[in-house]
């Protein structure tokens, strides 16, 4: 059966846009379930306009005029709405809309939006998080392929259901390569860039209704993984006769007494170590993530890594401290590491900068301002979640004591009696 759409053009007034006692007209164009707002380029006198019929009142020439011209407004929409039917073509207001203003002749889509996004934000985002919202399109792509069996889809058609049904499918997919299933901060992270970008979408009036309005994102709080002392220790002190795995320990290491991240040590050049203002070397840079500067004065140990390193090939070559490691590669190699020194733990190179905020300065009394100042924090809250970290080992620590204490006691107690 051939389906029917409801049709409709009423002319109303924005009163909230009230100026000098005339407000703006808008033409508003229902099609079916789907309505959107057109500005038609005029102002009435609040006083001169009927509601109920959708036209200004009275006898003057300017009134007349005005009439005549909503009523080639209506004639042009109802114009296009018929012109989109006979071309069989998907009928929507927005669709009648881009067609009036001039601004598109069809109506927009999911992948349209991802590229506008993804070519628009290219100057504003860092590399690493464009990456990441290429690494959402592919997975959007694959949803549509599998889901609905074609490339794209439009905006209009979003809805609750299309976001739960990408949960979902990210949530069940399983990657064809070495990695693992997505976690759910993951999954989060993926839906949370698609709201992103489907904002946009509707600040620029290509949506009507956000899809996202009902959803709620559910992230895992996750506790900051990081090295004890012995830990750290432990991997110091073990010498690797591969040299790719040596370097690897020794950059992470750097970064266990700098607190930098991957992308900032790797940045790294001579001409970022100064003298500070107590007359010791610092390290003057920014974060790469954030732009925020960072001053770090420069303990023994990193020191002697930065020495070591002074003369390195590679390092000559691109200019830098140390040689460089792709994040991947440098992460693949501190497994291999973990493994060796039986570190029962998933090392990445990110473990070593919250191993600086914890075991390295808030442990030792270093107060939580400077530390925040030294990562590079612009509120002292992200650097509050290492001092609880802090906290719950002092916590579990005293407990240990405790139990401990409570033994002894019982021991004394036991010897007491047989003494008896």
């Amino acid at each position: 059966m051939k389906k029917v759409n409801t049709f409709g053009i009423q002319f109303v007034i924005r009163k909230h846009r009230i100026k000098e006692g005339t407000a703006p007209i808008y033409a508003r164009v229902t099609v079916n379930t789907s309505r959107c707002e057109i500005s038609v380029k005029r102002r009435i006198l609040v006083s001169s306009w009927n509601n109920g019929k959708g036209i200004a009142t009275g006898k003057s020439p300017e009134i007349t005029a005005l009439n005549a011209y909503l009523e080639q407004v209506r004639s042009q929409l109802a114009g296009h709405y018929q012109d989109l039917v006979s071309e069989r073509k998907k009928v929507t207001a927005e669709a009648i809309k881009n067609r009036f203003i001039g601004f598109d002749e069809s109506e927009k889509t999911l992948m349209e939006l991802i590229d506008f996004h993804n070519i628009r934000m290219d100057s504003n985002l860092k590399w690493g998080t464009q990456k990441n919202y290429f690494t959402t399109k592919k997975y959007v792509e694959l949803f549509l392929k599998r889901k609905f069996k074609k490339s794209d889809i439009y905006l209009s058609d979003l809805n609750y259901k299309f976001i739960s049904d990408f949960e979902y499918f990210l949530r069940k997919y399983k990657p064809e390569d070495h990695h693992r299933p997505m976690g759910n901060n993951t999954v989060m992270k993926h839906i949370e860039r698609l709201r992103k970008m489907i904002n946009m979408a509707v600040r620029m009036e290509w949506i009507e209704k956000d899809p996202f309005s009902l959803f709620k994102a559910k992230f895992i709080k996750k506790g900051r993984e990081f090295l004890t002392k012995d830990e750290l220790n432990t991997i110091e002190e073990r010498d690797f006769e591969i040299e790719r795995l040596q370097q690897v320990k020794d950059i992470f290491v750097f970064s266990c007494y700098t607190g930098l991240a991957y992308i900032d040590v790797m940045r790294l050049t001579p001409d970022n170590i100064r003298k500070g203002i107590d007359g010791m070397n610092w390290i003057y840079t920014q974060r790469e993530k954030t732009s925020t500067p960072v001053r770090v004065p420069i303990l023994k140990k990193a020191q002697k890594i930065i020495d070591t390193y002074k003369s390195h090939p590679r390092s000559k070559v691109k200019g830098t401290l140390f040689p460089n490691f792709s994040n991947q590669k440098l992460n693949s190699y501190l497994k291999e590491i973990a493994d060796l020194c039986g570190i029962n733990k998933n090392l990445t190179f990110h473990i070593a900068r919250h191993t600086f905020a914890t075991t390295v300065t808030l442990s030792n009394g270093v107060p939580i301002e400077s530390v925040s100042k030294m990562l590079g924090h612009t509120d002292l809250r992200t650097t509050q979640i290492y001092a609880k970290v802090v906290e719950k080992k002092i916590s579990d620590d005293m407990s240990q004591l405790q139990q401990k204490l409570n033994t002894g006691n019982k021991n004394s107690k036991g010897k007491s009696r047989k003494i008896r």
